[in-house]
């Protein structure tokens, strides 16, 4: 089968790899133009780039598709028979989803239509649910509305996920499912669904400000926030005017400890270092920060910071 792909991050790498590991033609790969990265702001290509070139394929890295004659002229002239979209980070236009004739096919990492749009598996951690899972579906001109082709059999949840890691174990998934999808697509063995609409959900477009921590939020909540905000836009804080980066938590019990630092700590947002362990209180329970970052600092262990920062101890997080 003739494919043209378009990915970017290392989570759509895994299912390139596996198309090509497959046997089927690539005919091009299209990802995100370099960006700067690094301590030495150097322009970094996409880890689906740097794979592509490594093949020895054709990358295209357009700014954008959309009124873009020259690339629509371009994939058209490939001549493939279906397109592959794997966070690809742009959305394409309907004279492209018009191009293969077999369609274009995405992997979601959701079980659609529950958490369509750009933020799924954030979403998912952030509200505590307790299963997942990912779709392959056909795009349409809707946002993840068209048809569906697989699902993933559903993915327990730990409640312990982080971000990253979840969505990379869910693009490794739909990866593994790919090439059979598309093979029972060629073949007509596998029939495009349409979805429940009724039953749809939508994600939101994650901002930076997302990440600041309300202290007033209860303990778990902000547990979700520190996973699932990992590795963008983070969850931070301030203390003393300056920022602070807060990378692990884990909730405290009823412990000796949780009991003494519930005697002593006040308002949500304020900290106790009971048995040299950071605490910090909320609406509803305590939080143990393990590992966090102050501005300007290089992240560390909570033993490590309160060697170096014993005053937070009576302090107050947050504005």
């Amino acid at each position: 089968m003739r494919i043209v792909f378009f990915g970017s991050p290392a989570e759509s790498a895994d299912s390139l790899d596996s198309l090509i590991s497959a046997g089927h033609d690539i005919a091009a790969v299209y990802s995100q133009p370099d960006r700067r990265a690094g301590r030495g702001r150097t322009n970094t290509p996409t880890p689906v780039k740097t794979s592509g070139l490594g093949h020895g394929l054709s990358v295209f890295t357009p700014k954008g598709l959309r009124n873009n004659d020259e690339e629509v002229t371009r994939l058209t002239e490939l001549h493939a028979d279906v397109f592959v979209v794997v966070a690809y980070g742009r959305i394409l236009p309907p004279e492209v989803l018009q191009i293969p004739p077999m369609g274009v096919v995405n992997i979601h990492p959701s079980l659609l239509p529950s958490y369509r749009g750009p933020s799924p598996v954030v979403t998912a951690i952030l509200e505590g649910i307790s299963e997942t899972g990912v779709t392959i579906m056909l795009l349409d001109e809707g946002m993840d509305t068209g048809p569906v082709l697989a699902q993933s059999k559903p993915i327990r949840l730990l409640g312990t996920e982080r971000g990253a890691e979840l969505q990379g174990a869910l693009f490794k998934e739909g990866a593994k499912l790919l090439p059979e999808v598309l093979h029972g697509l060629q073949a007509g063995s596998i029939t495009p669904q349409p979805q429940d609409h009724a039953l749809a959900t939508v994600t939101s477009l994650l901002e930076r400000g997302d990440g600041e921590i309300d202290w007033a939020a209860s303990a778990e909540q902000i547990d979700r926030m520190v996973r699932a905000y990992d590795p963008w836009p983070g969850a931070f804080t301030s203390w003393n005017g300056k920022g602070l980066k807060i990378l692990e938590v884990a909730l405290v019990g009823g412990s000796p400890v949780g009991i003494e630092a519930s005697s002593r700590l006040g308002a949500a947002g304020s900290v106790s270092v009971p048995e040299g362990r950071l605490v910090v209180a909320t609406s509803h329970g305590l939080l143990e920060i393990l590992r966090l970052q102050l501005e300007g600092r290089q992240a560390v262990t909570a033993a490590d910071f309160l060697r170096g920062q014993p005053d937070i101890d009576g302090g107050v997080l947050g504005g």
